[in-house]
């Protein structure tokens, strides 16, 4: 196994970029041509490139409860490494939900608690910090960190956040491109997945012209995007319908926002299962008038974990980061304690605040 350098020791003097590299730069570049600096000898996609190169065996996990852009960026990576001629272990902590379980590769994934080396390095994918992976024993790594969340941290040896990016998936090719391995049919529909559902099919988040240059690429990579998109939106289980039905029932408004919930005894009642719960939020966030939405899911130990929403107007990342969680402007979600009376309350208190800052702009 190649031997990497120790996790350097932040200075305290020293700004996150000055001593862990690229922090969050913008980009409107052209698929595959970097941004900001990114593709420069210094930059962040350089230092990744050493990296691998350098090495032999790679560890590639992504957040818990993976999502599509977490399971195609994640099955994507692989696929990269393995062009390279090195060995990629896949793991996440949580099983591949039913949408996604028809992707290239998809049975590659394993599903674990703990990783074992030895590898070169660890690369996580859209983590705002190890403990979102929910893996024990990444700390013994190298880590590199690849996110584009607004609440992304530079907890890694070598860091990529680049806010800009439509998904992680976006920067899986930039990365590819960079390294000159060839974009298949089967990488090019797992990068195009990661776009589609980070974007809620190309209706929020970071969407630029470059966002549909990129699914333009892969496309044209051999991506059947129709296929694709009818996969991941209808193959719905009966249980989700079912779960769904039981949150639209809990549905309420209150001018421009709204929210719904579910209970266990709503899990247990429809069989559903955690992946289920995927999308729910998206009901009210699609009433006419609405500028933001949460959705509530009842955990087995009383807690509450949410979905939050917004259309541009409410910045949901920042309140979740404020409750403890992260995510994106249109796109976040946190966990709040029991019962559903308090975590309602503390939830509406911040949406109701930000909705009423909207509504008599300065």
């Amino acid at each position: 196994m190649t031997h990497l350098p120790p996790k350097p020791e932040r200075d305290p003097s020293a700004s996150p970029e000055d001593s862990f590299g690229h922090v969050c730069a913008g980009s409107n570049a052209t698929p595959g041509d970097g941004a900001a600096g990114d593709d420069t000898a210094g930059g962040p996609i350089a230092q990744i490139l050493r990296v691998l190169r350098k090495g032999e065996r790679f560890l590639v996990c992504s957040h818990s409860r993976p999502d599509g852009d977490a399971v195609g960026s994640v099955l994507a990576f692989g696929m990269l490494l393995e062009q390279m001629g090195k060995r990629a272990d896949l793991v996440t902590a949580d099983r591949v939900p039913v949408a996604y379980r028809r992707l290239p590769g998809v049975s590659g994934i394993r599903s674990a608690l703990r990783v074992h080396g030895p590898y070169d390095a660890a690369i996580l994918l859209e983590c705002d910090g190890l403990e979102r992976t929910r893996l024990r024993g990444l700390e013994e790594f190298f880590l590199i960190n690849i996110d584009h969340h607004v609440s992304g941290q530079a907890y890694g040896h070598v860091n990529w956040i680049d806010c800009q990016a439509a998904s992680v998936g976006e920067m899986v090719y930039r990365l590819a491109k960079a390294a000159g391995v060839t974009v298949t049919p089967e990488m090019a529909a797992c990068l195009y997945t990661t776009v589609l559902t980070d974007t809620g099919s190309f209706s929020y988040g970071a969407l630029s012209a470059s966002t549909f240059a990129l699914a333009r690429e892969l496309v044209l990579a051999g991506a059947d995007a129709t296929a694709i998109a009818q996969e991941v939106y209808y193959s719905m289980p009966l249980a989700k319908v079912m779960l769904a039905g039981a949150a639209l029932s809990n549905l309420q408004r209150e001018g421009r926002l709204a929210w719904l919930w579910i209970t266990q005894e709503d899990m247990a009642r429809t069989h559903a299962v955690e992946e289920d719960c995927e999308g729910i939020v998206n009901f009210a966030l699609g009433i006419a008038g609405i500028e933001a939405a949460v959705f509530l899911r009842e955990l087995p130990e009383g807690h509450f974990r949410l979905s939050l929403r917004g259309k541009g107007e409410v910045d949901v990342a920042a309140i979740a980061e404020r409750l403890g969680g992260g995510g994106h402007v249109n796109a976040a979600g946190c966990t709040l304690e029991g019962p559903l009376e308090r975590a309602l309350a503390e939830i509406l208190a911040e949406l109701r605040s930000a909705v009423a800052a909207i509504a008599r702009p300065d």
